[in-house]
């Protein structure tokens, strides 16, 4: 018992300590201390959390993600992790610019190893513009203006990515690196003074190279003039062979546009391989989204079948109320034991449930009140759709039309049709489904 009190201890204090590295923004050092906090625990909700939220404030969503819904699978209720998944799924949009802006991150890194740098600056000026808190896209955008010489622009992209994270040792590296490269150019500017001297006459000051300097110009001019003989003779060898190097040209033209048409496909090509990529994307998604809704089906599912269980147990509800309980069960989500367990509930509660609610819903048909009896007759259908030999498929679909839903009521006078064709309500139903298909066309040729 000793051992473990040590390690939650241990846990909870590399969690405080995370906490106040994340207060001040040393995001580096609080994902440090709280993943140790998280080697004493795993099952420390608060570091779990407050680590996706670091991960959150630097732009790694994904990361981010990762860590809420570990922690939500350690405690499912009660946990504020639910909030932060919910928020993030919740902008869809904002959600595909994250996706998108770290798609473009990588292919960045794929431009920087093959020399493309100007091509990196310009897709990484686009993805710290739609993702201001990816810490990687600043970084390797100063990294690129270091490298290009660009050191002012370089000292910005350092100064947001220190705002994103203050103790973050590959800023650090930079910052360094930036401070040196300018103290170079510092001590260029001062050798090239040192090689001039002043002095003052009367009252303007002049500035005069060194005599070695003066003789090393002479000699500079010298070789200067040899070249400007060169260009004059060029010159005229140019004017005389002009025909010839405007065909040359011209052919050297041609090819550099081949090269460009066949430059432009192969981005066509990557633009479509990219599109496809998305639409994969998206279609995952989707497949999500779909997993996601079938596990809450079947968690409803049987929170309700639990619930009419204890209801049945308890003997002090209506076979109506337990019904109603029951109908929020979908049975294909449930296991082949919960199906048996549902199965015999329904068993003992559809048949007087249905005799209920049918009454229900013959008695608000009468009069008047067709609302009611849809709710109650619907219930009757979903329990048991052929109750009576159709009749409550019949005054379903009668309510409906005299509550001006024509759409439903054609639907459910079909089925009367369809599947109790031999009944004593098919007659009546197929007259009525004419007389509303005949007002159905008539209104689209108006329209």
């Amino acid at each position: 018992m000793d051992y473990r009190k040590k390690i939650v201890y241990q846990s909870n204090y590399w969690y405080n300590d995370g906490l106040r590295k994340a207060q001040i923004r040393d995001m580096s050092g609080a994902i440090v201390s709280l993943r140790r906090s998280l080697q004493f625990n795993r099952e420390n909700i608060a570091a779990r959390n407050l680590l996706g939220l670091v991960y959150y404030g630097i732009g790694e969503v994904p990361e981010a993600l990762v860590e809420w819904i570990i922690s939500k699978n350690f405690r499912a209720h009660d946990n504020i992790a639910d909030y932060y998944i919910n928020k993030v799924q919740a902008s869809a949009k904002e959600l595909e610019t994250i996706n998108l802006a770290i798609k473009k991150y990588n292919q960045c890194l794929a431009y920087c190893r093959q020399n493309g740098e100007d091509l990196a600056v310009i897709q990484l000026k686009q993805v710290v513009a739609s993702h201001p808190s990816f810490l990687k896209a600043h970084q390797l955008l100063a990294l690129l203006y270091l490298h290009t010489g660009q050191y002012t622009r370089a000292r910005q992209m350092i100064r947001q990515a220190r705002k994103l994270d203050t103790g973050n040792e590959i800023t650090m590296k930079y910052m360094h690196e930036l401070t040196h490269q300018r103290g170079k150019q510092r001590r260029k500017a001062s050798k090239k003074k040192e090689d001039a001297v002043e002095y003052s006459l009367g009252n303007e000051t002049i500035i005069q190279p060194k005599h070695s300097r003066i003789r090393e110009m002479a000699s500079h001019l010298a070789v200067a003039n040899i070249f400007i003989g060169a260009a004059i003779g060029a010159a005229i060898i140019w004017f005389l062979v002009a025909p010839a190097v405007n065909q040359s040209t011209s052919d050297r033209l041609n090819d550099q546009m081949r090269d460009y048409s066949d430059q432009i496909q192969s981005l066509e090509a990557q633009v479509s391989a990219q599109t496809r990529t998305l639409d994969n994307y998206r279609a995952s998604g989707e497949a999500l989204e779909a997993d996601t809704t079938q596990a809450q089906t079947a968690r409803d599912s049987y929170e309700n079948l639990m619930a009419v269980v204890e209801q049945y147990d308890s003997g002090e509800y209506s076979d109506a109320t337990m019904a109603d309980t029951l109908l929020g069960v979908s049975r294909d989500a449930l296991g082949e034991s919960g199906q048996a367990r549902y199965d015999e509930l329904a068993a003992e509660i559809f048949p007087n449930a249905c005799e209920s609610n049918f009454s229900d819903g013959e008695d608000a048909l009468e009069a008047g009140n067709y609302q009611a009896a849809i709710d109650a007759l619907y219930k009757v259908v979903r329990m048991d759709a052929g109750y009576n030999d159709g009749e409550a498929l019949f005054d379903l679909a009668q309510a409906y039309m005299n509550n001006g839903d024509n759409e439903n009521a054609i639907t459910y006078f079909q089925r009367v049709v369809d599947e109790y064709g031999d009944s004593d309500y098919a007659g009546e139903a197929q007259t009525n489904l004419d007389t509303l298909s005949a007002a159905a066309q008539t209104d689209e040729a108006a329209g």
